[in-house]
């Protein structure tokens, strides 16, 4: 079983496009880091996060691993010491350095790991011709994989720059006019049986397949996302302090971390700012709140008296929405979620934030997982995590669908993941 739908074998004119996207995406993680010193990409804020060094060199090793090493007779390793270094979580991968300690590779430098980028670069290229017949479906994991990093080393920056005194900006600010938000509005979901996950055709991860059926009872979404001026409504009254609006797991997390406010934010001179990659910003109320737990969603669900949608409910609203539209990443430049104006059906379904869903990540009906080390690639995480969709504003444009299954733990919060509500009929 293949990750991917493999295509047909490619004809020049396809394998002259499918090298030039290699290029686009090879050269975007690339522009995103660029504004770094040798220290910006060296360092790591957490055990969650990894240096922007680290997701360029581990980007690379992958497609030196699975399509260079495995496909192309005779190729040879740049350095037969760095798979240890930059191997993720691939067990039959071997050994490998352990995540927490990333933060301490200061050698090999910056420097070495765009030239390994660049070596990487020129022997994929050499052989496309031949690997885009071998596979087809490894090179398209490649790339889906990389645009994956390259939205985790903008999240992980900014992590990382916001535990810095002096809050660094990796980009200039953009100011924005005031805008006012759309009042909230709900619309019927699709109810009944409905098809769930990626069809046969095109790309899709391992875990969005196989498409099967699933049961709708009748349900309504919010046209539009939770802003941060509804989020102080939730403060003022006190969201943080009331036990009765959080799951069990969500208090104890409230109260062990002194948790009081969405991540990156704080008070000054009795004003509300938060950190962004251009450094501290005033909030802005019309925006969608972000950096918010699955348990502070859910809480905040509780106490507006609705609910978390279910991922089948979201998907099967975003089924006839465009995935290229709305706030993506497009390039390098200020990265944060905007206000986007509200017509008659749904707003940012694709990007601005992560949503929350109130689903467990949990194979689908059927799911098998594939055979060898890429088969690590996403089943194995299925505990203990819930389903986010959508995209931010820091994914990739084009790289999510309505099938597309993001996941992390209940705590986590440092993605840019914020909340839609949902409630029965």
């Amino acid at each position: 079983m293949s990750i991917t739908t493999a295509p047909a074998p490619l004809a020049a004119a396809d394998s002259e496009a499918l090298a030039q996207r290699y290029r686009d995406v090879r050269a975007l993680s690339l522009a995103l880091a660029a504004p770094l010193s040798d220290a910006d990409a060296t360092a790591q804020s957490m055990p969650d996060a990894s240096p922007a060094k680290w997701h360029l060199a581990h980007s690379s090793w992958f497609f030196e691993t699975f399509v260079l090493r495995d496909h192309l007779p005779g190729y040879r390793l740049v350095d037969e010491r760095w798979p240890y270094l930059f191997n993720s979580y691939y067990e039959a991968e071997g050994e490998r350095h352990a995540r927490p300690r990333r933060g301490l590779l200061t050698r090999p430098a910056l420097d070495e790991v765009l030239t390994y980028r660049a070596r990487v670069d020129e022997a994929f290229l050499s052989a496309l011709p031949m690997l885009a017949e071998t596979c087809p479906e490894l090179i398209e994991l490649g790339l889906q994989h990389e645009q994956q990093h390259q939205e985790l080393l903008l999240t992980d920056i900014k992590h990382l720059f916001s535990c810095n005194p002096l809050g660094p900006a990796l980009w200039p600010p953009v100011h924005e006019p005031q805008h006012y938000p759309t009042p909230l509005v709900w619309h019927a979901g699709p109810e009944g049986i409905v098809e769930i996950g990626a069809g046969a055709a095109g790309f899709a991860f391992d875990n969005e397949r196989p498409a099967h059926p699933a049961l709708l009872a009748p349900h309504a979404l919010a046209n539009r996302t939770i802003t941060n001026g509804e989020w102080f409504e939730f403060i003022d009254d006190n969201g943080y302090a009331t036990p009765t609006l959080w799951l069990s797991d969500g208090w104890d997390w409230v109260n062990r971390e002194s948790v009081e406010h969405p991540l990156y934010w704080r008070r000054s001179h009795h004003v509300w700012e938060q950190f962004t990659l251009a450094g501290w910003q005033p909030v802005d109320p019309a925006a969608p709140v972000t950096h918010v737990s699955f348990y502070e969603a859910d809480a905040y669900a509780a106490w507006a008296g609705a609910r978390l949608p279910t991922e089948q409910e979201w998907e099967a609203a975003a089924r006839t929405a465009d995935p290229m539209a709305g706030v993506q990443l497009d390039g390098p430049g200020p990265v944060g979620p905007r206000f986007e104006e509200a017509g008659e059906g749904f707003t940012s379904l694709f990007g601005n934030v992560w949503e929350w869903t109130g689903s467990a990540y949990r194979p689908y009906p059927g799911f098998r997982t594939a055979p060898g080390a890429v088969g690590e690639y996403n089943g194995k995480f299925m505990s203990s995590q819930f389903v986010l969709k959508g995209g931010s504003c820091a994914t990739p444009r084009g790289h999510v669908r309505a099938s597309y299954r993001n996941f992390f733990h209940p705590h986590q919060r440092w993605q840019f993941t914020g909340l839609r509500l949902a409630k029965d009929l």
